[in-house]
């Protein structure tokens, strides 16, 4: 007994030393970080609990993206593609936003991935968190990019549906993206003030615009056959004779609208109460909005109408074939059809948001050049100005990709979801090494527990297969105008994030790590 006492007093010796180190430690962290905000200034704590469920609810208005990207599913996969894609990816995206929001539980920060990757990576970790930076960079500033390309492309395809007459130029598209990008951007310089309202409105917009959707299309919609629904699988009509890469490469469309859930995580430092708030928001979102895009798009298929004529419309937009075959008018086709450009225009608030704080966050840690401008906060906005006024930079420069490029929709859509999907695979892979090792963790309120390694390894898996098919060329034969250029900028990105580590960014990459402190 005496012996048992020894021990036991000479345990509790070691965790109140190891207590003692940590809250050393933990306020030099807290001096150091309160440093950083003094000279680049901070983000206050303004969103509440609807507003954080809201913001990513909006932000990935997933059944209005399928309804405006499913042409791309049209000719690969078909209507297989589209109805088990959209199952797989509902399944497959929650289990990868669950994975995250454990972490996010855990240390709910604006830089997110690229900073779990240091924090959990076995080894290397500045290495593993500057190029997870880059690239989750990169796949957000894509995703913003992929806003205005859908906007465009409604405004072009409502145009020729109106006016036949009209011969749509590309530039006429890069203008048209340039225009859709000014009021978000201007918007965002009073972001706080807009928010509740903004927020409360769209939600409301996308629950309704959904329910009118599905009402129209049941009641006035020419009935397609159930085999036709489930057991269609359109293939050699692309160039692909192969089903099995038809329906791989028609995931697209599925997948697309999924992406873009960890945008409520990028304004963590905004957050009340972060780690139990936005964890729940990102599985929320992800939850419903996969419910939301099944369900739209089993109703698509059983009302699509005439496939051939959707197929082929001189819009290049089939859901305006869609809307007009239902109604029989034009002026509710318009309304439809301007009904989703709402929904994602409102959305673009928030993706605008999401990533200037984000490209704020990565500066602050000195992972971009010239991060002493754009890691600081307008001291009377109360937001990244710099970092907001280079996003809107990137947007305006790659619209001009639709000058050069007939196929530049299809990289402003596969683009995001590809290096989305990247930038989600490796925080859960070092984690999921963490989890497995005999190293400890400090679990955040939300915890999978005995879940958690088989949840990882789905989501894992999930991730893989859905990369494997994003740089696929949607048309074969392959030629300048129909390649899919997804991949080779991905490599690209990568290729220039080593650069820049073996010039300066080895030397110059700060992350401030979370430290994780043994359960006890």
């Amino acid at each position: 007994m005496a012996d048992d006492k020894d021990v036991e007093l000479a345990a509790r010796a070691d965790i109140e030393e190891i207590g003692a180190h940590d809250a050393i430690a933990d306020g030099q962290t807290k001096s150091v970080e309160k440093q950083s905000q003094k000279s680049a200034g901070a983000l206050e704590k303004y969103i509440n609990f609807v507003s954080a469920i809201n913001f990513g609810f909006i932000l990935q208005c997933s059944w209005e993206a399928a309804a405006v990207t499913f042409q791309f599913s049209l000719i690969n996969g078909g209507p297989a593609a589209m109805f088990y894609g959209s199952l797989f990816a509902g399944i497959g995206t929650t289990a990868v936003a669950i994975s995250l929001a454990e972490m996010a539980s855990i240390d709910p920060t604006v830089g997110a991935q690229y900073r779990w990757s240091a924090s959990f990576a076995p080894r290397w970790n500045e290495f593993w968190g500057l190029m997870q930076g880059w690239m989750t960079v990169f796949a957000w500033i894509c995703s913003c990019t992929s806003n205005p390309a859908i906007l465009s492309n409604i405004v072009v395809g409502l145009a020729i549906f109106n006016y036949p007459d009209y011969v749509p130029e590309r530039w006429h598209t890069t203008l048209i993206m340039w225009a859709f990008t000014i009021l978000p951007f201007i918007g965002n310089f009073w972001f706080r003030r807009l928010l509740n309202p903004l927020e409360m409105i769209g939600a409301i917009c996308h629950l309704l615009f959904f329910i009118v959707s599905i009402i129209t299309l049941v009641v006035l919609a020419q009935r397609s056959t159930a085999s036709y629904v489930f057991s269609t699988l359109t293939h050699d009509v692309s160039g692909w004779s192969n089903g099995a890469v038809t329906w791989g490469i028609g995931l697209l469309t599925v997948t697309f609208p999924l992406t873009g859930f960890d945008g409520v995580l990028h304004m963590s430092d905004e957050v009340k109460q972060a780690k139990t708030r936005v964890p729940r928001s990102m599985i929320a979102s992800v939850s419903m909005n996969s419910i939301m895009q099944f369900a739209y798009i089993l109703c698509l298929l059983f009302t699509i109408g005439d496939v051939e004529k959707v197929a082929n419309t001189p819009t290049l937009l089939p859901i305006i074939e869609v809307y007009y075959e239902a109604t029989g008018s034009k002026r509710a086709t318009n309304l439809f059809v301007v009904m989703l450009a709402i929904i994602i225009f409102i959305a673009f608030f928030n993706v605008f948001a999401s990533v200037s704080r984000l490209v704020w966050a990565f500066s602050r840690d000195k992972g971009l050049p010239f991060s002493s401008f754009f890691g600081v906060v307008h001291p009377g906005l109360k937001m990244p100005l710099n970092a907001l006024g280079l996003v809107g930079t990137c947007i305006f420069l790659l619209a001009i990709i639709n000058i050069g490029s007939t196929t530049a929709f299809n990289a402003f859509i596969s683009l995001p979801a590809l290096a989305l999907y990247i930038s989600y695979f490796f925080p859960i892979l070092f984690f999921f090494m963490r989890r497995v090792s005999s190293k400890p963790l400090a679990y955040g309120p939300f915890r999978l527990g005995r879940l958690g390694i088989p949840l990882n390894l789905f989501a894992m898996s999930y991730i893989i297969f859905i990369i494997i098919w994003m740089p696929f060329p949607t048309i074969l034969p392959v030629t300048g105008n129909n390649m899919n250029y997804a991949g080779p900028l991905v490599a690209v990105v990568i290729l220039g994030a080593l650069c820049d580590w073996v010039i300066s960014g080895r030397k110059r990459f700060q992350v401030p790590v979370a430290r994780q402190r043994p359960e006890f």
